[in-house]
């Protein structure tokens, strides 16, 4: 784990989305980095379809966590 070092105005947006989406600063920029990185990585889907597929291997990882 580290430290990094943002811009002053992207911290203060992190932190209005953080409200926003009830996460943490850290939660959220970790969601927009990991978002960000999964986007450059498979540039043609869109971010709904990165979503489904992070869903997906979540299930499939660990199929208990939702089986009601």
């Amino acid at each position: 784990m580290g430290l990094v070092k943002i811009d002053d105005d992207l911290h203060e947006q992190v932190r209005r989305a953080s409200a926003v989406m009830c996460r943490s600063i850290n939660a959220q920029a970790e969601f927009w980095m990991k978002m960000g990185m999964l986007a450059e990585a498979n540039p043609t889907l869109a971010f709904n379809e990165i979503v489904k597929a992070q869903m997906e291997a979540a299930e499939a990882a660990h199929p208990s966590a939702t089986a009601a």
